[in-house]
């Protein structure tokens, strides 16, 4: 019993704790993403033993990887955000055309549609809007969770050390975090990078088939893949609504459908998967559930880090002998990381 009202005690914890707990893993993505570009340009340039060298190449290293992140950052803020705007304002038009759409399938198919069964999409997008306002609005705090975290970076081991002094304990939990923090950079690193490919290689594919707002359904793209299965699903299903609702003909709805569906296969469904290999070794029914648990608390902030928060949670489980039957249940065959014994 006590078990339970612990249990439902932290879910309205998270609940009410969404406005400060959702920026913080915000800044915290940010941070991690940042120091996995950071180590990726230390790989790909040639070290060295100099410790005043080390600690410049460092200090680049982090500079570079800031600012790609602001550039991509500026990019959307330049490009991007301008074409959203103009689709928003097309939306009007969009939902008297997506009725016409629904009345020509009527006397083609047969099938009768109802005024009332048609999306609201001004409604939707009105929405969808909010929700990013609201994460907008908090990107002040953002950047203060951000900065602080750069700037104590470098005391995290001391302060790790003090606050457990036991040797064996110590090790314990300096072996879990270090494996979250490993396997959390390399999915975060391999995620942004695929999301971007596939984002770029959609808005190509847009362009040349002449789809409307190649750039906001690429970023769509970009962003939605971080949200596993549904997010595939709305990057694709968005592009390939709008075109069968404007288009004259079928072609490009189904160039639109073959191009991204195929991108989508090849990316996340056969070069992702080898690139992560063992580090989301996750079944895909605990991520949908998961999906689902943080989407009903947080919304699209808490489907967003889903898969994060699993690999974290698998990891933790795995570690403890009262825990590792949860660890062997969220994984996908059952293997699971060893314990750290020492």
């Amino acid at each position: 019993m006590n078990k339970i009202i612990i249990f439902l005690g932290s879910l309205l914890l998270l609940w009410l704790g969404r406005s400060i707990l959702i920026p913080l893993l915000i800044a915290a993505f940010l941070w991690y993403l940042i120091n996995a570009i950071s180590d990726y340009y230390r790989r790909v340039f040639p070290s060295t033993t100099n410790r005043i060298k080390s600690r410049i190449f460092d200090i680049t290293s982090n500079f570079a990887s800031l600012l790609t992140v602001f550039a991509v950052i500026i990019l959307f803020i330049t490009q991007i955000r301008p074409m959203f705007s103009e689709l928003l304002n097309a939306l009007p038009g969009l939902q008297v055309k997506l009725t016409e759409f629904s009345k020509y399938l009527s006397d083609s198919v047969g099938i009768t549609f109802d005024a009332k069964m048609l999306p609201n999409i001004t409604k939707i997008a009105a929405n969808i809007g909010s929700s990013i306002a609201s994460v907008a609005t908090s990107m002040g705090m953002v950047l203060v969770y951000l900065v602080f975290m750069f700037v104590e970076q470098s005391t995290f081991n001391e302060k790790f050390s003090a606050m457990f002094p036991n040797k064996r304990q110590s090790k314990k939990l300096r072996y879990i975090l270090d494996s979250i923090d490993t396997n959390m950079k390399k999915y975060l690193f391999i995620k942004t990078m695929i999301s971007a490919v596939t984002g770029i290689a959609s808005f190509i594919w847009l362009q040349l088939i002449g789809v409307e707002f190649a750039g906001v359904w690429a970023f769509i793209v970009f962003v939605a893949n971080y949200i596993p299965t549904i997010g595939a699903i709305v990057a694709c299903g968005l592009p390939i609504l709008y075109t069968l609702v404007t288009a004259p003909t079928l072609q490009q709805p189904i160039l639109t459908a073959a191009g991204l569906i195929g991108i989508q296969i090849l990316l996340g469904n056969i070069i992702e998967p080898k690139l992560t290999g063992k580090t989301l070794n996750l079944s895909t029914l605990a991520i949908l559930i998961n999906l689902v648990f943080w989407g009903m608390i947080w919304g699209i902030a808490g489907m967003f880090f889903s898969v994060p928060i699993l690999v974290a949670a698998l990891i933790v489980t795995a570690q403890f002998d009262s825990t590792r039957w949860i660890a062997i249940l969220l994984s996908e065959d059952g293997i699971i990381p060893d314990k750290n014994e020492e």
